[in-house]
């Protein structure tokens, strides 16, 4: 059955929300995408331009360094700041995990529950 159009369907969220959703899902690809041009940037550029990266760094060619130590380094940093701005992010909306830690769950079964058919188990 439909509904009249001026009245809002109560399964659908209203214009608010689609705007602020839409904001957010901008935001979530600027940070994936701009995440990505410096992985592509360390994993790419300095392979192509390693020759004119040739000068000496603590000791090594600064190529080599940044192939086997900074890379690495650089990759783990996406990493944390990927996590740590999408934990603010969802912290800031309200989401919250759906499903509780196994440890959680497990506290929250009954105690008749928790051992198998053999005792002890």
């Amino acid at each position: 059955m439909l509904s009249h159009p001026s009245v809002p369907d109560a399964g659908s969220p209203s214009g608010a929300f689609r705007a602020r959703r839409r904001r957010v899902r901008r935001g979530n690809w600027r940070l994936t995408l701009m995440l990505l041009l410096v992985w592509a940037l360390v994993t790419f550029g300095v392979a192509y331009f390693a020759r004119a990266l040739s000068f000496d760094f603590f000791g090594w060619p600064f190529s080599f360094w940044v192939g086997s130590q900074g890379a690495l380094i650089v990759y783990v940093a996406i990493v944390v700041i990927y996590a740590t701005v999408m934990n603010r992010r969802e912290a800031a909306a309200g989401v919250k995990d759906p499903v509780p830690y196994a440890d959680e769950a497990e506290a929250r079964r009954p105690e008749r529950e928790r051992s198998g058919p053999i005792t002890g188990f």
